[in-house]
Parts: structure tokens; C-alpha cells; sequence
């Protein structure tokens, strides 16, 4: 078959913690010519089915997708799906809780940082935060910054919002790998090098990752990924031939959120693609 050159399979809208809106991410992915492309809002494909419903003849080639956060004994875990049936009965229970664990920290983390730095926002502030779809970190770290409790973003995260830890606030990777895959989905570990912030996770430890979620029905990872080195992307290229895994590529698109540019993921020419890639690409074109 012919491969797609141009390929974008990880971006988030303002239905997550990006800060473009779903018609204006379609009319981007148009205009960097991009073939195939999936909305992974954070635990909610709302965005979907606005992207579907301005969808015409001749577009990009679009999968429904979504990004849920994992955690448990053994670490954390985004896991990403793609091109699965969102009527799902299974999915929509899934989604719906990894939306309240969302709500859940959002408010732990306003406590948080009232409670530990002072940081008090004013009431309606915090309302407004929390009526948002789906609030994260980047919205309030945007806060902080707007009320002088912190220079930037990166900062506002990593000095004071990471700190915060919710116990039993987390999916756990099998409750979404098995969603996914109840809905006929494909479940892929999302930056799968990365653990906490920009710790990387390689060698034995990432062995034995991809090997703790293959057993719960892992079927990819995201092997090409914008910022990661070549030697990290080959040690994953390299696992996941090993394993039999799908390979796909994300540039993980938040708008002004993140530097990160729509489609700049660093993709060989799709002649040399490896197979897992190649695979993907053949489920995802001919079912």
C-alpha cells in the first residue's frame, strides 16, 4: 500500500488542555497537509464528534481518539486509543470515571496549593476553572502565572502543581486498555520513555513496562514522538519489533500550551517506515 508521509495521531483541543478548538485543530491538520490524524483529548473524545461532524469528502483521514492517565503500584501511564467505537458501553463507564478522578484533582490541587504555598485564587475564579470540561494542570498553571505565583507554565508545574499527589485518583492501565479494546479499539502507551516529568524510563525498566502492560492487552506504543532522541526512539522501535507491537507517531499538540508544533513529529521517509508502523497503517486502512 501506499503510506501516508504525513502523519499526526496525538493532539489535544479545549475540550482538554489545548487552546485550540476542535474546528480550528481540523483547519490546521488541513493546512500542514497532514493524511491521518486523531483528536487524543484527555479522558473524553467529546471533541470527536465535532471534528467527524465538519468532516467532507477529500479531508485528512480522521481515527476517534482519546489519552487517559493511568497510574498504579508500579508507576504512571498514558494510554492512548484510537479508531474505536465510541458507543461502547464499557468506554463510556471508563471515560465517564476517568473524568471525575479529573474533577477530583483539579479540586485537590487548588487545596493543594492553598493549603502547602499560599497560593489563594479568588472565588470565582476557581468556579470558572471548575466548570471547565475537563481542567488540568496547564489550566492551572495558566492561574498561577496570571496572578504572579509563578514566571511561567513549565514552572508553575513543575515547581509547585507536581508535588501534589492524589491517592486513588488514577485509572488503572488495564481498566483502560480493556475499554479500548471492548470498543474495537487499539490501545497504545503514549511517550512510553517518559515517567514523571522528563525522567526517562529505558533499558531493563523499560523492558519490563511494555512487558507489564502486553499482558494486559497492550497493542503499541508511540515509538516516534516530537523531543524524543534518536537512540530513545530506536531502543523503542527496537522493543516493540521484538514484541510484535504496533508502532504509531504523536506530536502531542497543545497549542500555545506546549512549543510542540502540529505534525512536527520527526518521521523517516514512509519507504524505510518499520513494520510496526506499517502494520498499524494496514489495520487502520484496510480493516
Amino acid at each position: 500500500m501506499h503510506y501516508p508521509a504525513k502523519i499526526d495521531l496525538h493532539m489535544h483541543s479545549t475540550v482538554s488542555d489545548g487552546t485550540d478548538t476542535p474546528e480550528q485543530l481540523l483547519q490546521n491538520v488541513k493546512q500542514n497537509g497532514l493524511s491521518l490524524f486523531s483528536l487524543t483529548d484527555h479522558d473524553t473524545d467529546d471533541g470527536c464528534q465535532t471534528i467527524r461532524n465538519l468532516l467532507k469528502e477529500g479531508d485528512p483521514l480522521f481515527l476517534n481518539g482519546i489519552e487517559f492517565a493511568c497510574e498504579d503500584e508500579k508507576g504512571k501511564y498514558h494510554i492512548l486509543g484510537y479508531d474505536f467505537d465510541s458507543q461502547n458501553e464499557t468506554l463510556r463507564r471508563t471515560i465517564a470515571t476517568g473524568h471525575q478522578y479529573r474533577m477530583n484533582k483539579a479540586i485537590g490541587r487548588l487545596q493543594f496549593l492553598e493549603k502547602t504555598f499560599g497560593f489563594c485564587f479568588p472565588e470565582e475564579e476557581k468556579k470558572r476553572l471548575l466548570s471547565l470540561n475537563n481542567p488540568g494542570k496547564p489550566h492551572i498553571a495558566n492561574l498561577m502565572v496570571q496572578y504572579g505565583f509563578a514566571p511561567n507554565r513549565a514552572e508553575a508545574i513543575r515547581q509547585y502543581i507536581n508535588p501534589f499527589h492524589p491517592d486513588n485518583q488514577y485509572l488503572r492501565p488495564e481498566q483502560a486498555i480493556e475499554a479500548v479494546l471492548l470498543a474495537g479499539g487499539i490501545p497504545i502507551l503514549a511517550h512510553p520513555v517518559y515517567g514523571n516529568g522528563e525522567q526517562h524510563i529505558t533499558g531493563t525498566a523499560l523492558r519490563e513496562r511494555f512487558r507489564y502492560l502486553i499482558a494486559y492487552g497492550l497493542q503499541g506504543v508511540e515509538a516516534f514522538y516530537t523531543g524524543l532522541s534518536p537512540a530513545l526512539t530506536q531502543e523503542v522501535l527496537d522493543l516493540a519489533q521484538q514484541y510484535d507491537l504496533y508502532v504509531t507517531a504523536g506530536s502531542d499538540y497543545h497549542g500555545t500550551n506546549k512549543t510542540v508544533l502540529l505534525g512536527s513529529v520527526p518521521l523517516p521517509d514512509p519507504s524505510e517506515y518499520p513494520q510496526g508502523l506499517k502494520n498499524f497503517l494496514s489495520r487502520i486502512y484496510h480493516p
